[in-house]
Parts: structure tokens; sequence; C-alpha cells
């Protein structure tokens, strides 16, 4: 579990995040949601250390993340981000760059980062693409790639930074039903996401912020549904039934 209390981060002297707390389960998939500008990547970027200004608490499982290292923080919690450069190698050597935390100066994979990486390559559907290079791939693909990396880092903890953006239908909901099994294994999985249907139907926990602070949390439903939602976007959201469950709309 992630644990966040009262998270402050700034950039060049502007304070982003105001007093944040909030948890992210294991077992579950927490989703942070809100307008575009609210802080939800500086969250993520912060729970890895990765903004310069914190202040506040972040604890994994009761341990102050920032009392680790780089490498001791990668070997618990992995992150896809939503901006990623096409490296020129192939698809194999980019799922091995998943093992860096591991390995010991000079890099030299052993065969377990090899068979890791094999696995991990598997799960995604994308071990016949293994000699590939990444910037032959169509989009969906690298985002599996991606995905494999993070996955062969075989951490406890993922976060995900708008992992949908530019997958078409079928690859985002192949990304979210692979959160989902992750979450099933018992891992913490945080995504930040746009698309409250999605949010519905695959968030466990979800996390509504605005201008840096947290305006509800608790079950998707419930936050979809809130006054603080309507607040946050200027819109308010619908709902009906069917046989498999609630579904929403944006009213107009």
């Amino acid at each position: 579990m992630i644990t966040v209390k009262d998270l402050r981060a700034s950039y060049d002297g502007a304070e982003i995040l105001h007093g944040i707390d909030a948890e992210f389960p294991e077992g579950k998939i927490s989703v942070l949601i809100g307008p575009n500008g609210c802080g939800k990547s500086t969250t993520i970027r912060s729970i890895l250390g990765l903004v310069p200004e914190i202040s506040g608490r972040i604890l994994l499982d009761g341990t102050d993340l920032r009392a680790l290292s780089p490498d001791g923080i990668a070997r618990h919690i992995a992150y896809l981000p939503q901006s990623r450069s096409v490296p020129d190698i192939t698809v194999e050597r980019l799922a091995l760059h998943g093992r860096f935390p591991y390995l010991s100066y000079p890099r030299r994979y052993r065969k377990e980062d090899y068979d890791k990486a094999a696995e991990a390559l598997a799960r995604v559907g994308m071990t016949v693409f293994a000699e590939r290079n990444m910037t032959a791939l169509s989009g969906g693909q690298r985002q599996k790639a991606y995905l494999a990396m993070v996955l062969a880092q075989d951490t406890d903890v993922i976060l995900m930074d708008e992992p949908t953006t530019f997958l078409d239908i079928r690859n985002q909901l192949e990304l979210l039903e692979r959160a989902r099994s992750l979450a099933g294994e018992g891992k913490t999985v945080v995504i930040i996401l746009h698309d409250f249907e999605a949010v519905l139907h695959y968030a466990d926990h979800v996390i509504l912020l605005s201008e840096g602070c947290v305006l509800k949390a608790g079950a998707a439903e419930d936050v979809l549904r809130s006054e603080e939602l309507a607040d946050a976007f200027g819109v308010s959201l619908g709902f009906y039934e069917t046989e498999k469950g609630a579904h929403c709309y944006v009213k107009g």
C-alpha cells in the first residue's frame, strides 16, 4: 500500500500540490481523475521522487520512500509515463531495461533477467516481436512493449500515467484488463485516466483532484455521481443501468 500524508510539491517555487492525503491499497486499481493541470501527474512523480521540491510523507507499507535510493524505489515501484521517446533498440532490449534496478555495475544481464523479460513479453503478446526494432512498431505495439518493460521490473506497485492515450478501443480494453489482472495478483495499481466510463468499470478506488487538492475519494460510482465531480469539471454525468451494470455519459 502507498500512503501519502500532507504531500506538497512545487516547481520553481510555485506550489502545485497543497497538502494531499491519499491511500492506494494493494490488490486494487486506484484511479486519479481531475481536470488538466490539477496535479495528477505531479502526484505520481512525487511518489517516485522525481519532483525536486516536496514535503510531507510518502509511505510504502509503512516505510518512508525518501529513505530509499532511486534503485531501491525502482525495485518496489514501476512507472509507465505518459510521454516516452522511441529508442532505436529491439523490443527484447527494451523489456530488459526493466531489470536495471537489480543489476550491479557494470550492468550485465543474468539468465534470470532474460527469463523475466521473456515472461513479460509473453504476458503482453509481444514475444513474436522480440527482435523487432521499436521504431518499426505501431503505437499500440509500442505501448505493449513498454508495459512488458514495466512487468519485467517485477514490482509490487505499478504507476501508469494516462496509459490508454492514442490507443484504439481494443488496445485500451486490453491494457485495462491487464491492469485488473495485476491487481488480482495483489499488486498496487495506480492509473491516471480521463475516460469516465473506463473509470466506472475498472477502478476499485477513485481520487478526484482539483487545483492540487483532493476533493473526494472513494468508490468509483460514488465519486462520479458526486457534486464535487461536477464542481471540478463543470459538467454532470448521467447514468443508466443495463444487465451488465451501470454506464455513464456526460449530460448535454
